[in-house]
């Protein structure tokens, strides 16, 4: 393998469809050099915009994760502070780009901006790569000829629309977390959920019933999910995300980590004028959940 690398620059929320393009292009070209995607953690708003700071399509984890599914040898993972954002785009090429990462090519989406107050730009990298003897390679984030961007599947998602989001992300919208101590209402009428915690800061999709999978550990289940603050029952509650494992007795899931997958939109969230009704709704929803996530 060669000395030098391909490296391919962005924050890569999601990793979707657009992301992959760098990526697949990293491999049409790399040529026995090793790819290695630069990202950033936390999100540049949060040094820019703290106010604005998005909710994230991924932890860093899974973004790690799927980078090196979608390509990548190595994962570069910058810590996104004041000094770091302070970095004029000359040191970044050459404290980062050259001295650290040996890159002989380049790849960026055609709205790349770098170094301090963004005042670098793909015309400043094209100049610095003919210093520093590395060529850009500039890619449009699209597939199927549309763009896709990380903040539109973020409004797809909070949206409910979660078949649409999955196919720009090119899977499952995905929610980790701990399964948490919830009000056990769901093992007292026959459907034990698993109560997702630790979810602050993701995207979670809007209110409502979805059919998706429940993984914990090794154990994969197709789910009946449920979001929403449980209206047909008494007393105030926050949000919940709860997932119920299809067919599934006796599980002990609490304090482990999880993971929900959201693979369709059944219905919103819905306050039933009894318990015998909502039962009855129920089980509509699993055995639709079930016919789907079970393809």
């Amino acid at each position: 393998m060669s000395d030098t690398s391909v490296v391919v620059i962005g924050t890569f929320d999601g990793v979707h469809k657009g992301h992959q393009v760098l990526l697949n292009r990293a491999k049409e070209i790399a040529a026995g050099r090793s790819i290695i995607a630069l990202t950033f953690d936390p999100h540049p708003t949060t040094i820019f915009a703290p106010s604005k700071v998005p909710t994230a399509l991924t932890t860093l984890a899974d973004r790690v994760e799927l980078l090196k599914i979608h390509n990548a040898d190595q994962v570069a993972v910058l810590k996104f502070n004041e000094k770091f954002a302070a970095m004029s785009p000359e040191d970044f090429v050459s404290s980062v780009l050259v001295a650290q990462l040996h890159a002989s090519t380049v790849i960026v989406g055609k709205n790349f901006t770098y170094g301090h107050k963004a005042a670098g730009n793909i015309e400043s990298l094209i100049k610095s790569g003919q210093a520093h003897n590395f060529t850009v390679d500039v890619q449009e984030l699209k597939a199927d000829s549309e763009v896709i961007s990380s903040s539109r599947i973020r409004s797809l998602v909070v949206e409910g629309k979660v078949e649409e989001a999955r196919s720009l992300l090119s899977r499952p919208h995905r929610l980790d977390g701990v399964v948490v101590h919830g009000e056990k209402r769901g093992r007292e009428i026959g459907y034990p959920t698993a109560n997702l915690g630790n979810i602050e800061g993701q995207t979670i999709p809007a209110d409502g019933v979805y059919a998706g999978w429940l993984t914990v550990g090794i154990n994969f289940w197709p789910a009946a999910i449920s979001i929403g603050t449980n209206p047909t029952f008494e007393g105030a509650r926050g949000r919940q995300v709860e997932a119920y494992a299809l067919d599934q007795e006796g599980l002990d899931l609490y304090d482990k980590n999880a993971s929900i997958e959201f693979g369709w939109y059944l219905r919103p969230t819905l306050k039933f004028d009894s318990l015998e009704e909502l039962l009855v709704q129920m089980k509509k929803d699993c055995d639709q959940a079930r016919e789907l996530a079970e393809k």
